[in-house]
């Protein structure tokens, strides 16, 4: 039997995804070969990850995010997804102007500021590590943060002279960051202006994406405590849009801003 499941492709700030009320799933059954096929680019509908939103575990939240990898792995967040997941709760009705929603990293809170402009807050960061001894690199400094899921942040001069495809496979599986890895980021100073460049490799898609969200706030973390930058920090991405990172250093604050945006709508066939 063959179910028509519709679905929203979304994405912030190039980081794509596959959005689906849970609702509409019926009896169908999302495993992880079915996502992965899902979110190639080739033979499917394509993007960096496909997110489920569902009930909230408890009355505290509107609605859940699950959130699902291109290899069609679970992962712990995303911010860029979860910013996709506030525009889309609101669309189908789950949230007005803010509200809270589960996480497989915790209980986050969305902000809708407008079509395209949404606000999260993101998990208190830990396990920040500053000037980490990596072996022999290019760069001769190395930075470790957990913003919900674990980030390699490397700070480097010229961000387009970064060699991503041949170092972000590398560092992500290294014996120090076992069992499951870390996301790798690069960052540079824009030239004249107080903003910073970026570019990473996501473990589970394992390959460059144009933009991530957690990692971006990683990012901001590292340069803050480097004296490096002041809150908010503003990040362009690789596909050219802006995320602004808040930072609460005492309190161990986050919130992310930026583009959440629909490409378009469809309906997929599911075979059961």
């Amino acid at each position: 039997m063959t179910q028509r499941i519709p679905f929203t492709k979304m994405h912030g700030a190039g980081n794509d995804f596959i959005m689906i009320d849970q609702r509409d799933l019926g009896s169908a059954t999302l495993d992880r070969d079915l996502i992965a096929s899902l979110c190639d680019r080739r033979k499917g509908i394509g993007g960096d990850g496909l997110i489920i939103i569902g009930p909230g575990a408890s009355s505290e939240a509107a609605f859940r995010m699950t959130y699902f990898n291109a290899d069609g792995g679970e992962a712990e967040m995303c911010g860029n997804g979860a910013r996709c997941s506030v525009s889309f709760a609101h669309g189908l009705g789950l949230m007005k102007g803010s509200a809270s929603f589960d996480t497989k990293a915790g209980l986050l809170e969305g902000t809708w500021h407008g079509p395209g402009d949404i606000e999260v807050t993101l998990t208190p960061w830990q396990d920040l590590s500053l000037d980490l001894e990596l072996g022999e690199t290019p760069w001769p400094a190395h930075h470790f943060c957990n913003t919900g899921v674990p980030h390699l942040v490397i700070p480097v001069k010229d961000i387009d002279a970064v060699p991503v495809q041949e170092w972000g496979p590398r560092l992500r599986r290294l014996g120090l960051f076992a069992p499951r890895g870390t996301n790798v980021n690069w960052v540079a100073p824009a030239a004249g202006t107080d903003n910073f460049l970026m570019r990473t490799y996501e473990r589970g898609v394992e390959a460059e994406t144009l933009a991530c969200g957690t990692g971006a706030s990683a990012i901001a973390v590292v340069l803050c405590r480097l004296g490096h930058a002041q809150s908010p920090v503003t990040l362009q991405t690789r596909g050219g849009d802006q995320l602004i990172v808040g930072i609460d250093l005492e309190k161990n604050v986050l919130r992310l801003r930026g583009p959440a945006v629909t490409s378009f709508q469809g309906e997929v066939l599911i075979d059961e």
